[in-house]
C-alpha cells in the first residue's frame, strides 16, 4: 500500500461545524438513513426529526477525545465531576436540579466521576493493545475530507488517519464477541467504504480500512480488524448505488417509504 506524505486534504474543523456543513454536504450516516428508509432520511434533512442522543453516545464521544486528542484536548472538551451535597458528602445525582445546574453552568458536556472512570479504562486498554497502539502512533485525529462523489458533495470526518497504515475507525461495544454482528447491523463496511472513496478522490490513493473496537464493561477487551478489500468492495458498490437514487429522488422530489404497494405475507 502507498503511503500518503502529503496530508493537507484532511481539514482541522470543530464537530459543531462540520455537523452544519451536513446540510449541504453528503455524510456516511445521512446515507445510511437513505439506504435504509429514504422517508425518514428526508424527514430528518427537513429538520422534522431530531437525532436521539443517550448517555452512551456521550461515553462514546469522551472516549474518542480522550484516546484520539489526548489528555490535554479531553479536557478542555468535557467538564468532570459535580457539586457536592453538604449534607452527604457525596455528589449530587444527575437527575437532581443541582446537578443539572452545575453541568449547565460548566459550559461544556459533563461527565459524572464513574464515566470519566470507564472512559479512562476504555483509553487504557486501547493503549496497552499492541496493534491498536501501532494504529494510532501516527497519523492525523479528526480530519475532515470532502470531494466531490459520483458528482455530489460529499465530507467525512475520519476517526484517525495513519499515511502509512490507512483509515482507522474507533467503535466502543458492550462485547467483542458480537463485533462483526454489530459491523453488520450499523453498516460499519458502508461506513469505511465511504471514507476511503472520498480519500481516494481527494488523494488519488486507495488505502487500507481498520476498525478498533473497545469493550465498555469488564473485561474491557480491546481488538482490531482490518477490513477485507472484497467487504469493502461490496460496500462501495452499495453507497454508490444509493447516491445514484438519492440523486433521482432530489430530481423528482420523490421520496417513498417503501410500503406504497400491498405485500404478501407467504413465510412463517
Amino acid at each position: 500500500m502507498k503511503t500518503i506524505t502529503d496530508t493537507r486534504f484532511l481539514l482541522r474543523e470543530r464537530e459543531e461545524a462540520y455537523r452544519a456543513k451536513g446540510e449541504v454536504w453528503l455524510t456516511s450516516h445521512a446515507l445510511k438513513d437513505f439506504r435504509r428508509n429514504t422517508l425518514l432520511f428526508r424527514k430528518k434533512e427537513l429538520g422534522l426529526v431530531e437525532e436521539e442522543d443517550r448517555p452512551a453516545f456521550l461515553v462514546g464521544r469522551a472516549a474518542h477525545t480522550l484516546v484520539l486528542e489526548g489528555c490535554d484536548v479531553f479536557e478542555r472538551t468535557y467538564a468532570v465531576g459535580g457539586p457536592v451535597n453538604p449534607k452527604t458528602g457525596e455528589v449530587y445525582g444527575t437527575r437532581t436540579k443541582a446537578y443539572r445546574a452545575w453541568a449547565e453552568a460548566q459550559g461544556k458536556p459533563a461527565l459524572t466521576d464513574d464515566q470519566f472512570e470507564l472512559v479512562s479504562t476504555l483509553a487504557a486498554s486501547v493503549r496497552m493493545h499492541k496493534h491498536a497502539a501501532g494504529l494510532f502512533a501516527e497519523g492525523v485525529a479528526e480530519g475532515v475530507v470532502r470531494a466531490q462523489y459520483l458528482d455530489t458533495p460529499c465530507q467525512a470526518r475520519i476517526d484517525w488517519f495513519n499515511p502509512a497504515m490507512g483509515l482507522v475507525d474507533l467503535k466502543t461495544c458492550d462485547c467483542l464477541d458480537f463485533l462483526q454482528m454489530d459491523a453488520r447491523a450499523y453498516d460499519y463496511a458502508h461506513q469505511l467504504a465511504f471514507y476511503r472513496a472520498l480519500v481516494a478522490e481527494a488523494s488519488g490513493v486507495v488505502q487500507e480500512a481498520w476498525l478498533v473496537a473497545v469493550e465498555k464493561r469488564e473485561p474491557y477487551r480491546c481488538g482490531v480488524w482490518r477490513m477485507g478489500t472484497d467487504v469493502l468492495g461490496v460496500a462501495q458498490k452499495e453507497n454508490e448505488q444509493a447516491i445514484k437514487r438519492l440523486k433521482k429522488c432530489r430530481e423528482t422530489d420523490t421520496w417513498l417509504s417503501g410500503y406504497e404497494e400491498v405485500r404478501v405475507f407467504d413465510y412463517l
